[in-house]
């Protein structure tokens, strides 16, 4: 489990994956420090022409995401299957 926003920029920086998948299944809240941490992971997967799935995303994240106007950014999925299997080889 990530704890802090420096651990998961390291973990997001260290990535090398053509797919990023973030399990969220387990979270209840993302605060706006959250947010511009997945903002700041979707721009650097972008640039490197690699996506960034999210998983589990509760209704109370997705209504933070939508407030903020960067909801449409991301990919959600209800699992890590559907995730895996929706991404490109």
């Amino acid at each position: 489990m990530i704890t802090t926003l420096s651990e998961f920029f390291d973990l997001v920086r260290a990535d090398a994956s053509r797919a990023l998948i973030i399990d969220f299944t387990e979270v209840a809240y993302v605060d706006s420090a959250g947010i511009g941490a997945l903002v700041a992971a979707y721009v650097n997967r972008q640039n490197s022409d690699r996506t960034l799935a999210l998983v589990g995303v509760n209704e109370r994240i997705r209504s933070a995401l939508r407030v903020a106007w960067v909801e449409q950014l991301f990919r959600f999925f209800d699992s890590v299957q559907d995730a895996e299997a929706a991404t490109p080889a």
